[in-house]
Formats: C-alpha cells, structure tokens, sequence
C-alpha cells in the first residue's frame, strides 16, 4: 500500500520550509531511515526519512519548492516482492598477499556531515571521507574549501608602461574601462525570514537602546586567580559569558518586565529564565537558549555555550535549541564591536549586547587610571519598559560584572 511523504512538524512557529535537495529520485529502492529529502527552513536544516522500505514514487515538490506543514512531498510505493536474481559468482585468481591493494569496503559506513555538507559533496563531486575537518562533523564550509582551486604563482610584473598623456574622461557610453559583472541567488529560508523579523520588530516594537561602560578589572581578576582550579573541577574554563549570564538573571529578577511579554492587551510574566545567545553560523545568526538558566550554575552555562558554539558551526542544532527564549544576550564584541544597538527578538522586550573589551583612560577614587572597559547596551520595548527601569537594569549589572560576589550574595 503507497504512503505519503509529508513535511513533518517544524517547531514553535515554524510552518514553512524549502526544498533544498532530494537525495533519492523516482524508482529508487528505500529502507525505513533512508533520508529521501532535505528540507530548509528559516532556523535549521532537517532531512525527512523513511518510516519503512519501499520504492520511492512520484515527487509532488521539487527542489526548490516552498512547502507547509503536513504538504505531501512525495509517494512511497510498495516495494516489489518478485525474487532478486542469483548474482554471477566468478573465480577471482589467488594474487600474492603483499600485491593485494587496500580497498575500501562498499559497506563502510557514511562519515558523519551536516546535511549541507552531503549536498554540497553531491554538487562539486566531492568524497566527504576525503574532506578534512577540525570538527565531529564534516560542514559544508570543510567540503568548499577542500574544492578551493590551489593558490597560483603570483604572475610577473609587466614592464612600467611609457607615460601617457594628460587624462581626458570619456562621454557617458563611450566605452568601459574592465568588466563589471553581477550574480544573483536566492535568499535561504533562514536570511529571509532573518530580513522578515527584523523590520517586523522595528515595525511592531518601540524599540530604545540605553548604554552604560562597565570596568572588567575585577571580574578578569577573578578569572585569572580561579581559572586553573576551575578547569581542574568542571573540565572547562571559565569565560566572561557566564558571568553576564548570571548578571542578566540578578538584574531580570529586580526588573521582572524585561522578562516579559505582550501577548494583545495583557503582560504575561515569566518566572523562569531561558536565555537565548546569539550564535553567528553559516546560514545567519541563530539564537540557542539556555533553558532555565538560574538552575545551570557557571558551569553548567559554559558548557552549554560551547556546545552551542560548536553545533552552530557544524550544523547540527536542533529546533528544540532554538526554541522560546525570554531574553537575549549578544556579543557583538568577539568580532571587535565596540559599541553597538542590538535589535530585539519578538516577542522578547529586551536584548543586552556585549562589546569589546577595550584599555581606556577613566578617573578611579579620584585619580587617572587605565582600565579594561566594554561599553554595555540594552534594547528595550518602550511599550513595556519605561527607561527608567532600562538604565537601572544596566546599573545593576554593572554592579554584578564590577563586583562579583553581590552575585553570590543576591543569589
């Protein structure tokens, strides 16, 4: 009996996904797991599989295709019950154990690659087992730069041309001087909808940004004295993430309304604390959250972070960690920010953003001094915060970040 291949669920929100390749054409024989079909959507890319063996039919969607939730993507038939043929079995002559070649057995399993990576391996004709990759996971970016054409020999240098006369500049139309040329491409799904919910917040939201600059004198200090017992303890090092982490959630406590929301004409409180972090990977910026973050301890949130780090890179985040989130943090700083407006992430009412940490002149206890200070930022949504909470909320992490035991004491 034939079944359908449907678009499977997508997650909070998402109804929408593209047809980014087929990895199984009409006639092909499947068995329950086969990936047949990879699908982009606006947060992550997934494969839909198999559910048991068959003979896949006619394709509804082809590459390329927008598709909904529950949309037939294809037919699977019924496999054919007719006995295989008895394969020819021939003699292969004895060859001498040290001729014998290393050959590759055809049932070796699959290294492991993000669906981007198989699709880009198919384009440019690419053996992922031959592609190098720092990560779990060959990525798509691995598989273009093993294609990357080798450097060349810088050409020579042409003789110094004779001076020429005086510049006369050309009517418009008379001739171009080089070739100029253009290339087109189709928005993924992710920098589209990207593009989408970036006007719609600007267009929704009363957005506002306040700043404040926080010394990181005390907090490097501490880094530097607990570091190597803290690698010893937790296997991981301890970064400044953490601790803004730790501080946003002191400060969303004193100012509950910056981890609300607006849902028509009600305020809806949140008394947990998932916190998203911006993550830039290959499709565009995605938003990992750290679920119930005021439970994790530091670390707890350092290993999260760098997991989410990591599976940003190779592809392999989930629906379900891009899932919720009541506020945000970015760090515009990790690529030399030094000050900036973040943008909110509906339906969030608040967004901090981090900078680059930078030596500046500044007055300490009355004198002039040089210290490391970052530039701190806070987009709110005025509808739901009034700027004298938003500038507070900043003081008080400040407070945290200058002096970190008020953490553990208001903890």
């Amino acid at each position: 009996m034939a079944a359908n291949i449907v678009v499977p669920e997508l997650g909070e929100s998402v109804v929408e996904a593209r047809v980014a390749k087929w990895l199984k054409k009409p006639g092909d024989s499947v068995v329950a797991g086969d990936a047949l079909v990879e699908l982009e959507t606006e947060k992550v890319d997934l494969e839909v599989s198999a559910d048991r063996a068959g003979v896949l039919g006619a394709i509804k969607h082809h590459e390329g295709a927008d598709v909904k939730v529950g949309e037939v993507l294809a037919v699977l038939e019924e496999a054919n019950t007719a006995p295989s043929p008895v394969p020819e079995v021939r003699t292969v002559p004895e060859v001498p154990m040290g001729d014998v070649p290393k050959v590759q057995s055809a049932a070796a399993p699959d290294r492991k690659a993000t669906p981007a990576a198989k699709n880009a391996a198919r384009v440019h004709d690419v053996k992922l087992d031959s592609v190098e990759s720092a990560g779990a996971r060959v990525t798509k970016q691995d598989v273009l730069k093993a294609t990357a054409p080798a450097p060349q020999a810088p050409a020579p240098k042409a003789p110094t041309p004779a001076p020429k006369a005086p510049y006369a500049p050309k009517a418009p139309g008379a001739g171009a001087i080089g070739e100029r040329g253009e290339t087109r491409e189709r928005m993924s799904k992710r920098r589209a909808t990207i593009a989408r919910r970036l006007v719609e917040a600007q267009q929704t939201a009363a957005m506002l940004t306040t700043f404040n600059e926080v010394d990181m004198g005390a907090l490097m200090a501490l880094r530097e004295r607990r570091k190597d017992a803290f690698i010893r303890k937790h296997g991981v090092g301890v970064g400044i993430a953490s601790f803004f982490v730790q501080a946003a959630i002191g400060a969303l406590k004193a100012f509950p309304q910056i981890n609300a929301e607006i849902q028509g004409d009600e305020i809806v409180y949140k008394q947990y604390y998932d916190i998203g972090m911006a993550v830039g990977a290959e499709g565009g910026l995605v938003v990992p959250v750290l679920r119930d973050a005021d439970r994790m301890g530091f670390a707890g949130i350092e290993l999260a972070i760098r997991d989410f780090a990591a599976r940003a890179k190779d592809g392999s985040l989930t629906l379900e960690d891009l899932k919720g989130g009541t506020f945000t943090i970015t760090n515009g700083g990790v690529f030399g920010s030094l000050m900036s407006t973040p943008i909110l992430n509906p339906p969030q009412v608040g967004i901090l953003g981090l900078h680059k940490i930078a030596d500046r002149v500044v007055p300490v206890n009355g004198q002039v001094a040089i210290r490391p200070m970052m530039y701190l930022a806070l987009t709110y949504d005025h509808r739901l915060v009034d700027g004298r909470e938003a500038v507070q909320f900043l003081v008080k992490i400040k407070e945290y970040i200058e002096d970190p035991a008020w953490m553990l004491l208001d903890a």
